[in-house]
């Protein structure tokens, strides 16, 4: 019961937070060797995502003053998906185990025991699950169960209430390295491995410092992106959309009504949807195909 942890942190401009994440983390890790839950070996690492503020000189301030920090320098900004995935397989080869969790504070850090607890029962995935949502805004709550839902509905399979706050085995983190695809939906992708998985509970709170680095537009766009790259259902409905109009504009014919200039523009309106529904696919089909890098590493500052 003293396997080598690496916990993996996404960071983005966290200057105002880091020494505060940096801290605490210690703490955690600390307690846990010293009970004889993971090895000494074990490592914070911090991914600087291409931050255009003091973040990466604190990661390499905390790894000068203390080998339980690490740090990974991305040669530029890849967004959050892509600088955990950088994170994750890096340290693939020097940890048995990894947990992942953003720089804000937010997760709970103490749901890392009860993580730790469900990998040595023999779970490869342990999901950090949110307990409820009270810290959260009515609309900003409203949206994301809805995101969920829509996701379930659609043929997705995602664990309701969890962002990127897991635990993965060495053996899930290579299940994760089969997966090649440059459209980034980590959510979505890591169920698909389909090893042993269950899930742990812990109360999200309140940011400690700074701004969130997903204001609406992102959030939106973040959705998007998890929709078109795990399900095909949007072009499907695409097409029973077709019918149903063709059916209608049938029975209203029939009927008598011209209605023309609404119909115009009624259907003017479907077409651009689907174009642009239609474009999305193709656009990540032809990111697909250019197999361009998912993200490079500038500088990994480790030592064992």
């Amino acid at each position: 019961m003293n396997d080598i942890l690496y916990i993996v942190v996404p960071c983005y401009k966290e200057e105002e937070v880091l020494p505060e994440t940096a801290k605490r983390l210690k703490e955690k890790m600390n307690g846990l060797i010293e009970n004889g839950k993971i090895s000494e070996s074990s490592r914070i690492v911090f991914v600087n995502d291409g931050s255009t503020d003091s973040t990466w000189e604190i990661i390499k301030e905390l790894h000068a003053s203390d080998k339980l920090f690490s740090g990974i320098n991305l040669s530029r900004n890849r967004g959050h998906q892509n600088a955990l995935l950088a994170g994750l397989m890096t340290v693939i080869e020097h940890s048995d185990v990894s947990i992942s969790m953003d720089a804000d504070l937010q997760d709970d850090i103490n749901a890392v025991d009860k993580m730790l607890d469900k990998y040595y029962e023999g779970f490869d995935i342990v999901y950090g699950v949110r307990s409820r949502r009270d810290t959260d805004t009515f609309f900003k709550r409203f949206s994301a169960e809805s995101f969920y839902k829509l996701m379930e509905l659609l043929g997705a399979k995602v664990v309701f209430n969890h962002a990127d706050y897991r635990l993965m085995s060495k053996r899930a983190l290579k299940g994760l390295n089969e997966f090649k695809e440059v459209n980034l939906f980590l959510r979505g992708i890591i169920p698909m491995i389909g090893y042993k998985s269950t899930t742990v509970e812990y109360e999200r709170g309140e940011r400690f410092a700074g701004e969130s680095k997903y204001p609406l537009k992102k959030m939106l766009a973040f959705a998007f992106e998890g929709i078109t790259s795990l399900s095909i259902a949007p072009i499907r409905f695409i097409g029973s959309l077709g019918i149903l109009l063709m059916i209608i504009a049938v029975i209203l014919f029939a009927m008598g009504f011209g209605l023309i200039l609404s119909s115009i523009w009624f259907i003017s309106g479907i077409q651009l949807l689907c174009i642009r529904v239609i474009g999305e696919y193709l656009g990540k089909i032809y990111l697909e195909t250019k197999a361009r890098p998912r993200f490079i590493v500038e500088e990994f500052l480790n030592e064992r």
